[in-house]
């Protein structure tokens, strides 16, 4: 067998890889000293023959699991030397002898502490003596021969501690036992045939990730590197997606890598000054996204980095940075340094110099030129059309309608040609490279027209098909063997479909004006566009002999007409039930007016900041148009256009800001004043003044038809008069509240309008506190931008700074790791693993190509400006 080489310095991923690069379960063995040395003694045996010699000491070398550089050189030693090792090995082996060297014994202490699950009732001394056995095993998964090993793996030692790790009750997750039964699975991995067990177990790497659920960060930095280290190892990083996706179910998480953003962002308690665990996380994210699929696929990195994005860590990683630490620091160069690498070959693609992912119209517009004149197009805009047909409500389940369809088209750029996706499929069973057939069948009466979708055996799309059947009109989506039905028709058939209820029982709610809520405010909507005419009623009587033989539109038809006023009453009906929504709708507006009013009159800030604003007018225009006195609030906007000379990207509001914040710092928070201006923006007084009318008119139609029904005999389970009387008394309070609301909101408006000097016949509430809200938004992007640019500033400084520390750092490793190599070394190739991500020096080959790249990618990135951060979503 041809030996491994073991290079002497770090070189990037490849120095720490060299023993991976085969299919096979990687083989990690232990390391021998150099200067392997054993004190002087004479074998108390002679020696064998050369050939029994070989055999003996052949089976002591298997045994150390050494690698083959240091198998050659013990094979190497004169005959002697190996008798000498021998013996004193035996010797050492006989010495150790005892029930701690056996498996058997730390297997059945491991089913014993699992079945007693809690600590509660344990006295200190016996959780200290557990926690010694648990620190003993690892010990010997460390250091006892390989038959130990190989015979803790097939008496499924493993299998025991994960039961274990899945038995433990709050406090045994909080204590130390946690720790050290996570350092019992490290130390079976550095071992070479341990480390394929761990990781071809079914449930290993899942029961692994539940630990991150304890809030002990001993045990949450050794699970990370663990899973880190995994990322690393070829068929891992696959198996570590699949065990954040466990993770999430496990822990309720809304997203994937909830909990580890969260703890990267905690900074209060034990969480104040910890560094080792926020550093853990960041090299855990960066193996994640550098690895795996993540090595050659932007497509993935970007895809998985969005995730990162939207959950707020960029944010976070700018206040990190406060802890000045080298290490952290340099997970955190690594993930902005690939992040920006990624942003500008992306924006190549576009021919763009910068791809703000923040502007949706940006990334529109981008979409659009790339897809313009191609057979694309239709297609794209024929998504476009759709997506305004999709459900828009910001409350109930409208949010999974939009879930369902990103994560379709996530796996449509994830998936290759197989149908393979380097993610953990987020529609399982569901191919999207696959076309999906549906048809409807048009076949029989009225009532078998629209039967429902006939769905293949895929589970998940059931829930697609009826978002398309719900949110668009079905016929966009169906085979051209589809036969519509009449109008009339396909509503009837909607309205028994959708309500499940007779025509027996939607005469009852009428009358009873449907105090059991079974008619939906949208099918009344309906019903009232389809109240038959005079004409219509007159030859359905005359057909009333052939009842049973009507179709099943005409029935209900007939059932309708034959109830009293049925028009007047479905209207009644309607108008209550929309009534307080309508009320909900208009009083935000007439607040919004009257507080806003409140706002411009009373705010000190304001007020200040338009002084500083004729200030710096009257200097600019000092000499004719100086020493005004006042200007139109309409001018404030124009201070946002007017350019530097010097600097096209500054401008006038920029500088103000800078003094602002100098001069007058409250000032430039007078936004925080001013809350309700950006609703009264929205305000139309025409269309409120509209809806309040509408709103008087309908009231006196409803009381109208109360008075008519009032005057005539009512039949059996007729409701309309005292449902309606109890209504019309609640309706009329509601509505003066809000009339003399109005009226005092216009007032308000009026006293605001005069205040500015502007005409108050002419200028319309969306008009007036529409220039404020543009100047609040200008100065809010302003002030951003400034801050943008510090700190791009302070970056260049910092990163100038942390270059020379880095270079620095590098040249004492490397003299470390020389040092080590001579030295004594008793840890594996796994356990240099998990020190070279924590240190970060496993990225050292990606950062130094990154850095070489960063002036020119700064250059083309500074006329626009770096993205900053992202804001977190809530799914």
């Amino acid at each position: 067998m041809t030996p491994r080489k073991r290079g002497g310095g770090g070189h990037g991923v490849s120095f720490f890889f060299c023993c991976f690069q085969s299919s096979d379960h990687p083989e990690i063995t232990y390391r021998l000293r150099e200067d392997f040395a054993l004190q002087a003694m004479e074998p108390a045996l002679p020696i064998p023959s050369y050939d029994e010699l070989d055999a003996m000491f052949s089976e002591l070398v298997d045994e150390l699991d050494l690698t083959e550089k240091h198998r050659e050189a013990m094979f190497a030693l004169p005959a002697e030397k190996k008798w000498q090792i021998y013996c004193s090995k035996k010797k050492e082996q006989e010495e150790n002898k005892g029930a701690t060297s056996w498996p058997e014994y730390y297997i059945d202490q491991l089913n014993s502490m699992a079945a007693r699950k809690t600590l509660l009732a344990l006295e200190k001394e016996e959780e200290e003596e557990r926690n010694k056995t648990i620190e003993s095993l690892k010990t010997a998964l460390r250091t006892q021969p390989m038959r130990f090993v190989t015979r803790f793996i097939d008496m499924d030692g493993l299998t025991c501690i994960l039961n274990f790790l899945k038995s433990m009750d709050y406090e045994t997750t909080e204590s130390q036992i946690h720790t050290s039964l996570i350092g019992c699975i490290k130390a079976l991995m550095n071992n070479s045939q341990g480390r394929a067990h761990v990781l071809s177990h079914s449930e290993s790497i899942n029961i692994i990730a539940q630990s991150l659920a304890t809030e002990n960060i001993k045990t949450k930095v050794a699970v990370l590197e663990i899973m880190g280290a995994v990322c690393l190892v070829p068929g891992g990083h696959k198996k570590i997606l699949e065990a954040m996706l466990h993770y999430q179910k496990f822990s309720c998480e809304r997203t994937r890598f909830q909990t580890l953003l969260n703890d990267l962002d905690k900074s209060i308690g034990r969480y104040r000054d910890e560094v080792s665990l926020k550093t853990a996380i960041m090299s855990f994210i960066n193996a994640v996204l550098s690895q795996g699929a993540g090595e050659a696929s932007l497509e993935f990195r970007v895809h998985l980095r969005y995730e990162f994005l939207m959950l707020g860590i960029q944010p976070i990683i700018d206040k990190l940075r406060s802890h000045e630490n080298s290490t952290l620091d340099r997970h955190l160069d690594y993930f902005e340094m690939l992040r920006n690498d990624d942003e500008l070959t992306l924006s190549r693609r576009f021919e763009a110099m910068h791809i703000d992912t923040k502007s949706a119209t940006q990334v529109f517009e981008l979409v659009r030129k790339k897809l313009a004149h191609t057979d694309a197009y239709p297609h794209f805009m024929s998504i476009l059309h759709h997506c305004l047909l999709m459900p828009h409500k910001r409350s109930g389940n409208t949010v999974q309608y939009w879930l369902l369809l990103d994560r379709i088209v996530q796996q449509m750029v994830l998936q290759n040609d197989k149908g393979h996706d380097p993610d953990v499929t987020p529609l399982e069973n569901f191919n999207v490279k696959n076309v999906v057939r549906m048809k409807i069948y048009a076949s029989g009466g009225i009532s078998q027209q629209f039967p429902f979708l006939s769905v293949i055996n895929y589970s998940s799309l059931s829930f697609l098909l009826m978002w398309i059947y719900h949110s668009a009109f079905i016929c966009e989506f169906i085979s051209n063997d589809f036969i519509c039905p009449s109008l009339l028709d396909l509503y009837i058939l909607c309205l028994c479909f959708r309500l499940k209820v007779s025509n027996e029982e939607i005469k009852r709610a009428i009358l009873t004006m449907d105090e059991q809520e079974d008619l939906p405010k949208d099918m009344l909507e309906q019903m009232l566009k389809f109240v038959p005419e005079k004409c219509d009623v007159d030859l359905l009587e005359e057909h009333k002999h052939e009842l049973d033989r009507m179709a099943k539109a005409d029935r209900f038809l007939y059932e309708m007409s034959r109830i009293n006023h049925y028009q007047q009453r479905l209207q009644s009906l309607y108008f209550k039930k929309k009534f307080a929504e309508r009320i909900a709708e208009i009083k935000p507006k007439v607040e919004a007016l009257s507080k806003a009013s409140k706002e411009v009159l009373h705010s000190r800030n304001l007020k200040q900041l338009l002084e500083v604003v004729l200030a710096f007018g009257n200097y600019m225009n000092k000499g004719q148009r100086g020493n005004a006195y006042g200007f139109k609030i309409s001018s404030l906007n124009k201070i946002a256009d007017t350019k530097s000379s010097i600097d096209k990207n500054i401008t006038l509001l920029h500088y103000l800001i800078t003094i602002l914040e100098k001069k007058y710092s409250k000032v430039v928070i007078f936004s925080e004043e001013l809350p309700n201006v950006p609703e009264a923006a929205k305000v139309n007084m025409t269309e409120l003044e509209k809806e309040i009318n509408n709103l008087r008119s309908g009231l006196k139609s409803v009381e109208s038809e109360l008075e008519f029904q009032k005057k005539r005999p009512q039949e059996y389970g007729d409701k309309f008069v005292s449902v309606v009387s109890q209504f019309i008394t609640v309706a009329s309070f509601s509505f003066s509240d809000v009339e003399d609301s109005l009226s005092e909101a216009k007032v308000l408006f009026l006293k605001a309008v005069k205040h500015f000097g502007e005409d108050a016949d002419k200028m319309q509430p969306d008009e007036f506190f529409g220039i404020f809200d543009q100047f609040l938004q200008s100065f809010g992007e302003a002030r951003q931008e400034n801050e943008n640019m510090r700190r791009r500033k302070e970056e260049e400084e910092r990163r100038a700074r942390m270059e020379a520390q880095l270079k620095e750092q590098r040249e004492r490793e490397k003299k470390a790791r020389k040092a080590k190599e001579n030295g004594e070394d008793d840890g594996g190739e796994f356990d240099d693993l998990v020190s070279a991500l924590r240190s970060g020096e496993v990225f050292d080959k990606d950062l130094s190509k990154m850095k070489r790249n960063r002036k020119r990618i700064n250059s083309q990135t500074s006329d626009t400006g770096r993205e900053r951060p992202i804001t977190k979503l809530n799914f």
